[in-house]
């Protein structure tokens, strides 16, 4: 027999909703004031973990920004030692996760890092691709979700910093 699952409110799917707007809306905000860039479409992916299962350990600071991070290291190795091929880009996201799961830093929307940069329309990045967007786009993103999910009444993030 399984578990009930609890009966989330309307409140509660709006306002979860809200916060990964604002997450977004502000860094694709600071990207064009700023002109680096510091968005990337995982980091979507990434809010939704933050704002709908805050206290899920692959929603956590350490695993959004080190998954992030992480993933995108393996992705430009991978890309650096064998360019775009089709199947490096298996090989990039297998190792993606195996190096998440090593670093205990398991988030899976970054599992495809990797293929943000093995795709990359613009043609290959260098290696400050994972300063910008990764690193600082997933601290942005981390940092709203901890300042907005503290204005949520019983909503404790992050439940563990590191």
């Amino acid at each position: 027999m399984s578990t009930p699952k609890p009966i989330v409110g309307i409140r509660d799917i709006l306002v979860s909703g809200l916060g990964g707007a604002v997450a977004i809306a502000l860094v694709a905000w600071l990207t064009q004031m700023s002109g680096q860039p510091l968005l990337m479409a995982p980091l979507g992916a990434s809010c939704f973990l933050m704002f709908v299962v805050p206290d899920n350990p692959v929603a956590q600071p350490r695993n959004v920004i080190g998954g992030h991070v992480v993933s995108a290291l393996v992705g430009m190795a991978v890309l650096t030692l064998f360019g775009s091929a089709w199947w490096a880009m298996g090989v990039g996201v297998g190792l993606a996760i195996i190096a998440m799961r090593l670093t205990h830093t398991n988030h899976p929307p970054a599992a495809s890092d990797p293929l943000l940069i093995l795709l990359s329309p613009l043609g290959p990045p260098g290696w400050g691709f994972v300063l910008t967007p990764v690193l600082a786009g997933a601290a942005l993103v981390v940092g709203v979700a901890v300042a907005f999910n503290r204005l949520r009444p019983g909503v404790k993030y992050p439940t563990r910093w590191w």
